[in-house]
């Protein structure tokens, strides 16, 4: 996996913040941010899709999401 960073949370120090990646390889999108935790959110979550053993949900603050598709806009996927 060659992870290139994509963006930052623009409103933290620089220290454990939530940041976006791509793998180059495969084209898969990495997220780092808040595990979810909360029971309520989680059953939410699997009414509609049931999460393996090895999954999380991660929470990433609203205002990163114009971020997103900025760093995605323009990114050819992997030749496969």
């Amino acid at each position: 996996m060659r992870l290139r960073f994509l963006t930052i949370d623009p409103d933290t120090g620089g220290d454990h913040c939530p940041a976006f990646f791509i793998d180059e390889d495969t084209g898969d999108l990495v997220f780092q941010g808040e595990a979810v935790t909360d029971r309520s959110d989680l059953d939410q979550i699997e009414a509609h899709s049931r999460m393996a053993g090895a999954e999380t949900a991660v929470r990433l603050p609203a205002r990163m999401a114009h971020r997103i598709l900025e760093a995605l806009d323009g990114i050819d996927p992997p030749v496969r």
